[in-house]
């Protein structure tokens, strides 16, 4: 049995990892955060797979150096199509990815027709073929890769509201499709979900990773004796989120942001050292 509270980093190339933390939080409430946004390379669909993959580890491998964890979370789709083996090669710290929820979203469809949205750098992966074949063979997936999503999701962080009018507009092809189940395909959407949900009423399932991945952190945490501790949130003194760092500026009114989340971080480091 652990004596200590474990910690657990949470990578992304901007906020949206803050929607996978959150479930973290919630599934592990004794677990200590850090969350490493490389928002100076967002987004990473418009790189090139090795300057995605050099990124990664290096800033891991710098935020490691200070701040040590028990399990690595790669929370963004992009990265992890291309990140995952080399970062696993670096390092014995288990290291949790992230794939567009396509096998649950199969078991919850009625009318068997699946609405996928993600970045269209993920839209265009061999490896989603793979997933829709194996899982969901026998469903019609409607794929949609538009880049604004992302982009609106940021916004949120500095309180600009999305224009639902634009929002309907991308929706319209997964409306006219008629889908029941959509998958969130990118940590950045659950928090558009609010929009989302009025673009298209008729969608009964929203499926996201978020929960997936807390329960392959805690599977972690378990193998080296501190999940009893990761469950109990009896003795975590101060913030959860230990450190917040973006390697850009942080985005205006974060505080407020992490607050709403329930997610209050105890530092915001902004311009954390990044990669030219």
């Amino acid at each position: 049995m652990g004596e200590r509270h474990p910690r657990v980093l949470v990578f992304d190339s901007g906020v949206g990892g803050f929607s996978v933390a959150a479930c973290i939080h919630r599934a592990l409430p004794g677990a200590k955060l850090v969350y490493l946004a490389d928002n100076a390379g967002f987004p990473y669909g418009d790189q090139p797979e090795q300057v995605v993959i050099d990124r990664c580890c290096t800033l891991i491998e710098q935020c490691l150096q200070q701040e040590s964890c028990d399990v690595i979370v790669i929370a963004c789709n992009t990265a992890s199509t291309v990140v995952l083996p080399h970062l696993r090669a670096k390092t014995e710290i288990p290291v949790v990815g992230v794939v567009p929820a396509i096998k649950p979203a199969s078991s919850y469809s009625v009318n068997r027709k699946i609405g996928l949205l993600a970045t269209p750098a993920t839209i265009k992966r061999a490896y989603l073929d793979e997933l829709i074949r194996d899982f969901a063979g026998d469903c019609e997936v409607a794929r949609l890769g538009d880049p604004n999503l992302v982009r609106w999701a940021e916004e949120l962080v500095s309180g600009r509201e999305l224009e639902q009018a634009l929002l309907d507009e991308v929706m319209l092809p997964l409306h006219q499709r008629g889908v029941d189940t959509v998958v969130l395909g990118c940590t950045h959407y659950p928090l558009l979900l609010p929009w989302l949900r009025k673009s298209l009423p008729d969608v009964v399932f929203w499926v996201e990773s978020g929960e997936a991945i807390a329960r392959r952190v805690a599977h972690w945490l378990e193998q080296v004796g501190l999940l009893a501790e990761a469950k109990n949130p009896e003795g975590v003194s101060g913030a959860v989120l230990i450190a917040a760092c973006f390697t850009g500026p942080a985005p205006a009114d974060i505080a407020r942001f992490l607050d709403g989340m329930g997610i209050p971080a105890a530092e915001v480091k902004s311009r954390w050292p990044s990669l030219k």
